[in-house]
């Protein structure tokens, strides 16, 4: 049977109106700015004709206010799935040119289809979001489609990656949904995410605000923590979805992308003797480090503008994928304070999730000291860096630099905390408190009578030291596992990681445990 041209003649002239409703003019205008149509995001993610789109023809319910009759192509969304490299990835992209990209129950439905259909077959899931909100005239069924979204967010959190990526608005509700989702990625100038904009604010409080200032990129990344990723438009935010599949697997029963023909070469490396700083009162930047014991030096960093104290990010290890958690003495002496404490918890979890080893390097004088601290809830934060670590299964190796005081030196990763190889350098010193510190305590008598205070101070300071904080003193305690020289970190680390990544770690039947929220 042959169909009638006229019927394929419609099928296209269908498809076209549905597929090319911005014209060239809009178009040009929107890449002036450095934004891509919703169609051209699916495009420049997915290899060239492997996108298959889910839901064409889906509208909204024309008894909506206001809505009959009005034409809506694929509803103010395109969803659909392709292929990123070789990795299968289901996508949607709200349409801001249609309706303002306004969510309704349809476009509800076409998202949690794409996101259910990636839990059945287990790929990660992109999302594009562009959009003013809430369809104000489907009144309850947009709040309904919300609610939609949000659920499946959560069936889908712990399963496979989602990336959401902030092209334009995110208003109200709409930002709920990047919240539930694994990574956030905002463009500097065109993306806002808001609750309440700057009209509301001043209606309701009386303080004027800009939109930058509640809603901006550089505010989301820097002072809330809601945004990962800043990237300077369209363009660059796909290549960092790009980045970030390159380091995670399609599920969580799936190993990572490791790169394990990659050989494990036994180098000393006797630059990285550089890094470290002639006394134990500078810094160490820790960048440095991180540089020396990486493949190729390269280093995704996750919240790189947020609780800048601490350090995390995705990078291999001779082939191996890893999560990075460093203390960045730079910023804070290092010191853990509210934010560092959620920023390391959430991306130890989320490393967990998808089993991928976490690799904790270690040079840390404690917790924040203060009053807001305390009345902020340290312990509760805090609290939560001790969960996350010891709930993680995946793989764990530590390496201790210099400092390891209290709590902190629990917190971030020592053995009775799950570690599975811990290693110090000659440099480490782990204790209670510092040996200045202690010595004031300790040694206070002795310090009154002397002739020199501050002479004696340094050392019984050294005394304490070599007494108490030596790496030898725990390693004779076999608190930890070896003490290695620093030049040997990363080819130590790199085999230590290579035969723990078949860890089986079994834990007590539950639901979930309890997180310090």
């Amino acid at each position: 049977m042959t169909i009638r041209p006229e019927l394929i003649e419609k099928l296209r002239t269908q498809r076209a109106k549905l597929t090319e409703n911005v014209s060239p003019e809009k178009l040009e205008a929107l890449h002036a700015k450095g934004l891509l149509s919703a169609r051209e995001r699916l495009d420049a993610l997915f290899e060239e004709g492997t996108f298959q789109e889910l839901g064409l023809y889906a509208t909204h319910a024309a008894t909506a206010f206001g809505m009959a009759g009005r034409f809506l192509p694929a509803d103010g969304v395109i969803a659909g799935n392709g292929y990123v490299g070789n990795t299968q990835v289901a996508a949607f992209s709200q349409d801001f040119s249609v309706v303002a990209g306004t969510l309704g129950k349809m476009q509800a439905r076409k998202i949690t289809r794409i996101m259910r259909h990636a839990l059945k077959i287990g790929v990660p899931v992109v999302a594009f979001k562009d959009s003013g909100g809430a369809r104000i005239q489907e009144g309850v069924d947009a709040l309904s489609g919300y609610g939609d979204v949000f659920y499946a967010n959560v069936l889908l959190s712990g399963v496979v990656p989602q990336i959401a990526v902030i092209c334009g608005p995110c208003a109200g509700g709409a930002a709920y949904s990047p919240a539930l989702m694994d990574f956030v990625i905002m463009t500097r100038n065109n993306a806002h995410m808001f609750l309440t904009g700057p009209e509301v604010i001043k209606a309701v409080t009386g303080r004027a605000t800009t939109m930058a200032e509640v809603g901006g990129a550089e505010m989301h990344s820097t002072v809330s923590g809601n945004a990962h990723f800043v990237a300077e438009d369209d363009q660059h935010a796909i290549a960092l979805v790009k980045q970030l599949l390159s380091y995670l697997p399609a599920n969580n029963t799936e190993d990572p992308p490791h790169h394990l023909d990659v050989p494990i070469e036994e180098m000393e490396d006797p630059a990285i003797n550089d890094c470290i700083p002639d006394s134990p009162s500078e810094p160490l930047d820790m960048y440095s480090v991180i540089r020396r014991i990486v493949d190729r030096a390269e280093l995704l960093e996750v919240h790189a503008g947020f609780a800048r104290n601490v350090i995390v990010g995705f990078a291999r290890i001779s082939g191996v994928v890893v999560g990075i958690v460093a203390n960045q003495p730079m910023v804070m002496a290092g010191a853990l304070d509210l934010n560092a404490a959620d920023k390391v918890a959430r991306f130890v979890r989320t490393c967990n999730i998808f089993n991928v080893p976490v690799v904790t390097l270690v040079d840390v004088p404690g917790f924040l000291p203060g009053v807001e601290q305390e009345r902020g809830g340290i312990i509760r934060h805090g609290a939560k860096m001790l969960s996350a670590y010891g709930s993680c299964t995946a793989p764990k190796i530590t390496v201790i630099l210099r400092k390891a005081y209290g709590g902190s030196y629990l917190a971030m990763c020592s053995q009775e905390m799950g570690a599975d190889m811990v290693y110090a350098w000659p440099t480490a010193e782990i204790a209670v408190m510092g040996a200045e510190a202690a010595v004031k305590i300790l040694y206070r008598k002795e310090l009154e009578k002397a002739e020199d205070r501050q002479a004696k101070a340094a050392e019984l300071a050294q005394e304490y030291r070599d007494e108490f904080a030596s790496p030898y003193v725990s390693a004779s305690n076999f608190y930890i596992t070896d003490v290695i020289e620093p030049q040997d970190t990363r080819w130590m680390v790199a085999l230590a990681l290579r035969k723990t990544l078949d860890k089986r770690e079994l834990r007590p039947a539950k639901k979930h445990g309890n997180i310090p929220m």
